[in-house]
């Protein structure tokens, strides 16, 4: 007889989220977050952080696309009091967008061997012991060079692993194609949760599926979701809705994909070429 391996698990403290994952992110787990701006990715991250201020965990925030301000402003929104977890030392914040010099956890360049630094620096300063970190989000590190996407993904999983993480890292994916961006993060990670939307009936709804776990019989249901101010995000029940139903055909999409990326391939060259 074969004994189960007992798995360590993380709650992510979004209501109903952990039973379609058997309790939870399996610690030392590496998940991208993934889909279009405006689908939950940034208020899913902030829960799992709120999460680790709850239960004790040390927790890192490193935001590329929102202010430190603007992140606490919407915990807050929440019932999450970052600004207390930051002044008790269980949280740090650190801003990639802004590049405060005056600010110790702030980043002034996007530079993925920086980030990783600042990540272990903010770790030795919130002590030992089981962490939390969201990356949100990991797309800003190679919007121009698209093509360096998975070795930047492979370089942050590989030096942070040995640092006791539990990671969220989120990724936008295009609006007009739904397609993800660098495809890097997705072919590291040890999980994907995808995020979506769609108009039904008139009115936006959004939508959450696990698309890989390992270590885990995940559900394999498509939910919907909502996002109500003072209690945050809340899983609902499975839904019929289909990708296929509102998105461009896969032929199309990847035509638009391949022009955007080409285009933004030209336009680092030129970079390249004024430098020299």
């Amino acid at each position: 007889m074969v004994n189960k391996v007992s798995i360590e698990r993380l709650s992510t403290g979004v209501e109903g989220f952990d039973k379609l994952l058997q309790g939870g992110i399996p610690r030392g787990f590496f998940v991208a977050v993934v889909g279009e701006p405006g689908t939950g990715k940034t208020i899913f991250s902030i829960h799992f952080i709120a999460e680790g201020i709850r239960v004790g965990d040390k927790n890192i925030y490193v935001t590329t696309e929102e202010s430190k301000e603007s992140i606490i402003k919407q915990a807050a929104m929440f019932g999450f009091d970052f600004e207390k977890a930051i002044n008790e030392g269980k949280l740090v914040i650190i801003d990639a967008l802004m590049g405060y010099r005056d600010d110790p956890w702030s980043l002034t360049d996007l530079d993925v061997e920086s980030l990783v630094n600042k990540i272990i620096e903010a770790k030795k300063y919130l002590g030992y012991g089981r962490a939390r970190l969201v990356i949100d989000s990991m797309s800003a590190f190679w919007l121009d060079k698209p093509a360096m996407a998975r070795r930047y993904s492979y370089y942050v999983k590989r030096v942070l692993y040995r640092w006791d993480f539990t990671a969220l890292l989120t990724s936008q994916y295009a609006v007009t194609t739904s397609l993800g961006f660098g495809f890097g993060i997705e072919h590291v990670a040890d999980g994907i949760i995808r995020f979506r939307k769609g108009v039904v009936r008139g009115e936006l709804r959004r939508y959450v599926i696990i698309e890989k776990m390992r270590q885990t019989e995940h559900s394999l249901r498509m939910h919907e979701i909502e996002i109500v101010n003072e209690k945050g995000m809340r899983v609902k029940a499975p839904t019929m809705y289909r990708k296929e139903d509102t998105v461009l055909p896969t032929s199309v999409a990847a035509r638009m994909l391949a022009a955007e990326l080409k285009k933004l391939l030209e336009i680092s060259e030129l970079g390249e070429n004024e430098e020299t």
